[in-house]
Protein backbone atom coordinates (compact mmCIF):
# COMPACT_ATOMS: atom_id res chain seq x y z
CA UNK A 1 0.00 0.00 0.00
CA UNK A 2 1.37 3.42 -0.88
CA UNK A 3 1.56 6.43 1.43
CA UNK A 4 0.95 10.08 0.64
CA UNK A 5 1.81 13.32 2.39
CA UNK A 6 -1.20 15.56 2.93
CA UNK A 7 -1.78 19.04 4.30
CA UNK A 8 -5.31 19.51 5.54
CA UNK A 9 -7.13 22.28 7.38
CA UNK A 10 -9.54 20.90 9.96
CA UNK A 11 -11.58 23.30 12.06
CA UNK A 12 -9.22 26.11 11.00
CA UNK A 13 -6.10 24.27 12.15
CA UNK A 14 -3.57 22.96 9.62
CA UNK A 15 -2.26 19.41 9.89
CA UNK A 16 0.45 17.66 7.91
CA UNK A 17 0.42 13.91 7.86
CA UNK A 18 1.45 10.84 5.92
CA UNK A 19 -1.51 8.59 5.19
CA UNK A 20 -2.02 5.26 3.50
CA UNK A 21 -3.72 5.65 0.14
CA UNK A 22 -6.80 3.68 1.24
CA UNK A 23 -7.60 5.31 4.60
CA UNK A 24 -10.93 7.09 4.62
CA UNK A 25 -11.25 10.67 5.70
CA UNK A 26 -13.54 9.45 8.50
CA UNK A 27 -10.84 7.13 9.87
CA UNK A 28 -8.18 9.84 9.54
CA UNK A 29 -10.30 12.35 11.47
CA UNK A 30 -11.17 9.89 14.23
CA UNK A 31 -7.97 7.88 14.56
CA UNK A 32 -5.20 10.28 13.56
CA UNK A 33 -6.67 13.60 14.75
CA UNK A 34 -8.80 12.22 17.62
CA UNK A 35 -11.87 14.14 16.38
CA UNK A 36 -14.40 11.52 17.42
CA UNK A 37 -17.48 13.73 17.14
CA UNK A 38 -17.81 12.55 13.55
CA UNK A 39 -19.57 9.23 13.99
CA UNK A 40 -19.03 5.94 12.18
CA UNK A 41 -22.39 4.78 10.91
CA UNK A 42 -23.15 2.64 7.88
CA UNK A 43 -19.72 3.19 6.25
CA UNK A 44 -21.49 3.28 2.85
CA UNK A 45 -22.43 6.98 2.66
CA UNK A 46 -26.10 6.38 3.37
CA UNK A 47 -26.84 7.34 6.99
CA UNK A 48 -25.13 10.74 7.30
CA UNK A 49 -23.64 10.14 10.76
CA UNK A 50 -20.15 10.88 9.37
CA UNK A 51 -21.07 14.15 7.64
CA UNK A 52 -18.49 16.92 7.60
CA UNK A 53 -18.10 20.16 5.67
CA UNK A 54 -15.68 19.77 2.76
CA UNK A 55 -14.82 23.25 1.53
CA UNK A 56 -18.17 24.33 3.01
CA UNK A 57 -20.26 21.57 1.45
CA UNK A 58 -21.73 18.73 3.52
CA UNK A 59 -20.28 15.37 2.46
CA UNK A 60 -19.96 11.88 3.88
CA UNK A 61 -16.45 11.40 5.26
CA UNK A 62 -16.75 7.61 5.02
CA UNK A 63 -16.94 7.83 1.24
CA UNK A 64 -13.87 10.04 0.78
CA UNK A 65 -10.24 9.07 1.07
CA UNK A 66 -8.02 11.15 3.30
CA UNK A 67 -5.80 11.94 0.32
CA UNK A 68 -8.81 13.59 -1.37
CA UNK A 69 -8.82 16.15 1.46
CA UNK A 70 -5.28 17.31 0.68
CA UNK A 71 -5.25 21.13 0.62
CA UNK A 72 -8.96 21.26 1.55
CA UNK A 73 -10.88 23.00 4.33
CA UNK A 74 -12.68 20.51 6.57
CA UNK A 75 -15.11 21.34 9.35
CA UNK A 76 -16.22 18.65 11.77
CA UNK A 77 -18.92 18.93 14.41
CA UNK A 78 -16.23 20.03 16.87
CA UNK A 79 -15.66 23.05 14.63
CA UNK A 80 -19.24 24.24 15.22
CA UNK A 81 -18.48 25.07 18.87
CA UNK A 82 -17.75 28.58 20.09
CA UNK A 83 -14.08 29.60 20.31
CA UNK A 84 -14.03 28.70 24.02
CA UNK A 85 -15.32 25.18 23.29
CA UNK A 86 -18.84 25.82 24.54
CA UNK A 87 -21.81 24.77 22.41
CA UNK A 88 -22.61 27.06 19.49
CA UNK A 89 -26.04 28.52 18.76
CA UNK A 90 -27.11 25.52 16.69
CA UNK A 91 -25.89 22.98 19.26
CA UNK A 92 -27.64 24.88 22.06
CA UNK A 93 -30.86 24.95 20.03
CA UNK A 94 -30.66 21.17 19.58
CA UNK A 95 -30.43 20.79 23.36
CA UNK A 96 -33.20 23.29 24.07
CA UNK A 97 -35.58 21.72 21.52
CA UNK A 98 -34.79 18.15 22.68
CA UNK A 99 -33.67 17.35 19.15
CA UNK A 100 -31.63 14.33 20.14
CA UNK A 101 -32.30 11.11 21.90
CA UNK A 102 -29.55 8.57 21.36
CA UNK A 103 -27.44 11.30 19.74
CA UNK A 104 -25.90 9.11 17.08
CA UNK A 105 -27.20 11.11 14.13
CA UNK A 106 -26.71 14.47 15.85
CA UNK A 107 -23.25 15.36 14.45
CA UNK A 108 -24.43 14.80 10.89
CA UNK A 109 -27.67 16.67 11.52
CA UNK A 110 -25.71 19.61 12.97
CA UNK A 111 -23.38 19.70 9.95
CA UNK A 112 -26.29 19.65 7.48
CA UNK A 113 -28.25 22.26 9.43
CA UNK A 114 -25.17 24.49 9.75
CA UNK A 115 -24.60 24.38 5.99
CA UNK A 116 -28.25 25.31 5.42
CA UNK A 117 -28.14 28.23 7.85
CA UNK A 118 -24.95 29.52 6.21
CA UNK A 119 -26.90 29.82 2.96
CA UNK A 120 -30.38 30.65 4.24
CA UNK A 121 -30.92 32.57 7.47
CA UNK A 122 -34.66 31.89 7.56
CA UNK A 123 -35.38 28.47 6.06
CA UNK A 124 -38.87 27.06 5.80
CA UNK A 125 -39.73 23.71 7.34
CA UNK A 126 -39.59 22.18 3.85
CA UNK A 127 -36.12 23.62 3.24
CA UNK A 128 -34.95 22.21 6.56
CA UNK A 129 -36.40 18.82 5.69
CA UNK A 130 -34.58 18.93 2.36
CA UNK A 131 -31.26 19.84 4.00
CA UNK A 132 -31.39 17.06 6.60
CA UNK A 133 -33.05 14.55 4.27
CA UNK A 134 -29.86 12.58 3.79
CA UNK A 135 -29.38 12.05 7.52
CA UNK A 136 -31.12 9.09 9.10
CA UNK A 137 -32.54 9.32 12.61
CA UNK A 138 -34.25 6.39 14.26
CA UNK A 139 -35.25 8.08 17.53
CA UNK A 140 -36.71 11.57 17.26
CA UNK A 141 -39.10 11.39 14.33
CA UNK A 142 -37.38 14.54 13.00
CA UNK A 143 -39.95 17.00 14.41
CA UNK A 144 -37.69 18.24 17.21
CA UNK A 145 -34.76 18.46 14.80
CA UNK A 146 -36.75 20.72 12.48
CA UNK A 147 -37.83 22.79 15.50
CA UNK A 148 -34.21 23.07 16.66
CA UNK A 149 -33.06 24.38 13.28
CA UNK A 150 -35.92 26.89 13.30
CA UNK A 151 -34.95 27.96 16.83
CA UNK A 152 -31.30 28.37 15.86
CA UNK A 153 -32.34 30.34 12.79
CA UNK A 154 -34.41 32.69 14.93
CA UNK A 155 -31.62 33.12 17.51
CA UNK A 156 -29.03 33.81 14.82
CA UNK A 157 -31.25 36.42 13.16
CA UNK A 158 -31.97 38.08 16.53
CA UNK A 159 -28.26 38.27 17.34
CA UNK A 160 -27.36 40.26 14.21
Amino acid sequence: MSSHNIRISVNEKTYRSTVDSRITLLDFLRNDLSLTGTHVGCEHGVCGACSILYDGTPVRSCSLLAIQADKRQITTVEGLCNADGSPGVLQKAFCDAHAMQCGYCTPGMLISAHALLEQNSNPSADEIKESIGGNLCRCTGYIQIIEAVQLASQRLRNSR
